[in-house]
């Protein structure tokens, strides 16, 4: 993809967060800006912009030098509280990721602000939808709107789909895979 087409937020999966977080050896978190004006989140703690470079630029305050493992602590109530994870690119050299925000429907500028615009991940879900029992509980962790029902059952609009992975994180049947967008 070209650069002017690259937008500064992209979505991956968790485990992708990881990869990042352990491809990098210094870290940084701030207090989240969209948390701060909201004056708090309901689903998890207000500090969880994770940054790769001191330099990066947060839009909250608090910026503090944190330990690999209080990086992956982060990533771990990402995880336990379905967060989506949010890479930012850097604005001088759109292939270079700078840090991660952690963010969800709650209190995120993202999610309420339908003009502000993130690139889709590289993964997309496929759902074995003879599996699925419609317990739904896709559909509450879904903050892209691509799982909800209708009539009692699973309406699934692949379209929305970012490729987070939350869905296939929380589905108790198993039926969820996320799969590369390209090979779908």
């Amino acid at each position: 993809m070209a650069d002017e087409i690259l937008h500064m937020h992209y979505v991956c999966t968790h485990e992708e967060a990881a990869a990042l977080i352990n491809a990098n050896p210094y870290f940084w978190v701030s207090n989240c800006g969209c948390r701060e004006q909201r004056n708090g989140c309901a689903r998890s703690r207000i500090d969880v912009c994770l940054m790769f470079d001191g330099d990066s630029g947060s839009s909250g305050s608090g910026l503090r030098a944190i330990t690999p493992a209080e990086a992956q602590n982060i990533l771990a109530e990402a995880k336990d509280k379905m967060l989506v994870a949010r890479p930012f690119r850097n604005m001088k050299n759109m292939s270079e990721t700078q840090g991660i925000c952690f963010c969800c429907d709650d209190c995120c500028g993202y999610f309420l602000d339908k003009d502000e615009i993130c690139d889709k991940g590289r993964f997309i879900e496929l759902t074995n939808e003879k599996s699925c029992s419609n317990c739904f509980c896709c559909v509450d962790v879904c903050h892209f709107d691509a799982r909800r029902i209708k009539d009692n059952s699973l309406m699934i609009y692949r379209d929305n789909c970012y490729g987070c992975g939350l869905c296939a994180q929380i589905c108790p049947e198993t039926c969820i895979d996320i799969v590369p967008r390209d090979k779908q």
